[in-house]
């Protein structure tokens, strides 16, 4: 089969190095794509979010599949065009991805069928959600962007001047731009944070292995948010026990939902939970694979990548086996200094040969933001690799990421130290 990955970051990278792995995968293309993802595919540099670009790149080329793996083009309708010109794809149609699209709906389709989340109230007048805000009187206070914000859209504000200025920069000053024409404000939650993918058909859902992500710019979870500075999986906090009651209460439940609300969800749910002292809470959705903590599940998947995607899209994911095999794996990013603010690119990057790390056994080098110049792979984005290994247990996963990332180098590479230190002091306990 030839294949087309939608996007350009090590999320695709990740999906493109696993479905290579299948026998019926003949020919790989990536639209954009990277310098570093263009040793494994060929690219093609079409921006993710050109829907009419890239279904007619699609067509000429005759894919037999594609694998639409950013938010944007999921919420834009890429699916639903690519359906149109007969070509099958991985993901949701528009209507599904309204999960992540819209906080408002994913909120909504919660608070209709009873499925756990944070109290909240929706505003689209700042006025009124800040009055709201000072009459609830509790603090920190989550607020919301409605739409996609590239991650950035949330902000816990500690009192009621912060959240004044949440709420001017996101609904006045229009920072994330129509996506903060409404607002969600929600009460701050506490406990271990837990991300689980699951594939989904409609009906059926299988959930992959959990992982634990790290947002934090900085050691110690400090710093600013970012889009990942590592993961691990298996979650250690994500039990046998909390995971039959995930299932029970909000991953059937959510599938039920979205079939109940007449557009049932095919592709990858991503179930972004907090495990509260009163028990899992929805803290997200995301419509499609997350990025770091895809680097870490999919190195762990035993079972064909292709078949299972074909079996979300064809409805027959009730008979598709899905299994991961036991162990564990942990992501290290390499990072420009100065992310997630203001960096520089076009540092050259040394270590790599082929764009992996030569003779590292059981580990993989995803680039998310690469380029190559004049034949010299340089950097070319905030997130630049994640160094992914797998082992028998989490200490040696992680034992092999930091002794590969050593190995690679460019010029301000950032990088956490502590990245799966929050998961070994739980499995030490």
């Amino acid at each position: 089969m030839k294949i087309l990955v939608v996007g350009g970051g090590g999320r695709e990278h990740a999906i493109i190095r696993a479905l290579k792995k299948s026998p019926a995968c003949s020919e790989i293309w990536c639209a954009p794509g990277n310098g570093g993802i263009g040793y494994d595919a060929h690219c093609q540099p079409i921006a993710a979010t050109d829907v009419p670009a890239m279904v007619a790149f699609a067509k000429e080329q005759a894919f037999d599949y594609v694998v639409v793996a950013q938010d944007d083009p999921l919420a834009l309708g890429m699916v639903d065009e690519l359906a149109k010109a007969g070509i099958p794809a991985f993901g949701p149609d528009k209507a599904a991805a309204r999960i992540e699209a819209s906080k408002v709906f994913a909120k909504n389709l919660m608070k209709k069928y009873g499925i756990p989340t944070a109290r909240y109230e929706t505003f689209d007048d700042a006025d009124a959600a800040l009055a709201y805000i000072k009459a609830q009187g509790k603090y920190p206070a989550v607020i919301k962007a409605d739409g996609l914000a590239l991650g950035k859209g949330v902000l816990i504000c500690q009192n009621e001047a912060e959240a004044a200025d949440a709420l001017k920069e996101i609904m006045l000053d229009k920072k994330f731009g129509a996506s903060g024409s409404r607002v969600v404000v929600e009460e701050f939650l506490t406990g271990p944070e837990v991300s689980v993918l699951a594939f989904c058909d409609g009906t059926t859902v299988k959930p992959m292995v959990s992982s634990m992500d790290h947002k934090r710019a900085l050691d110690g979870d400090a710093g600013l948010n970012t889009g990942g500075m590592g993961t691990v999986a298996p979650n250690p906090c994500y039990t046998p026990a909390v995971a039959e009651r995930c299932m029970t209460e909000i991953f059937l439940p959510t599938v039920a939902a979205m079939r109940a609300e007449g557009c049932p969800f095919k592709g990858c749910l991503y179930f972004g939970l907090m495990l509260t002292p009163d028990g899992p809470r929805v803290i997200e959705y995301n419509c499609r694979f997350g990025d770091p903590e895809t680097q870490v599940v999919l190195p762990l998947l035993e079972s064909d990548l292709l078949t299972v995607m074909q079996a979300t899209t064809n409805g027959t994911l009730d008979k598709t086996e899905v299994k991961f095999r036991d162990g564990a794996a942990a992501c290290v990013i390499l990072a420009s200094g100065g992310y997630p603010l203001a960096y520089e690119k076009g540092k050259p990057i040394t270590g790599l040969a082929g764009g992996q790390l030569p003779g590292a056994a059981d580990v993989t080098v995803y680039h998310a933001g690469t380029a190559v110049r004049d034949g010299q792979l340089v950097t070319n984005g905030g997130r630049v690799l994640g160094v992914t290994a797998t082992a028998p247990t989490l200490p040696e996963a992680l034992r092999k990421a930091y002794a590969a990332a050593d190995g690679i180098h460019f010029d301000k590479l950032h990088r956490r130290s502590d990245i799966g230190a929050r998961a070994l002091s739980i499995l030490n306990k």
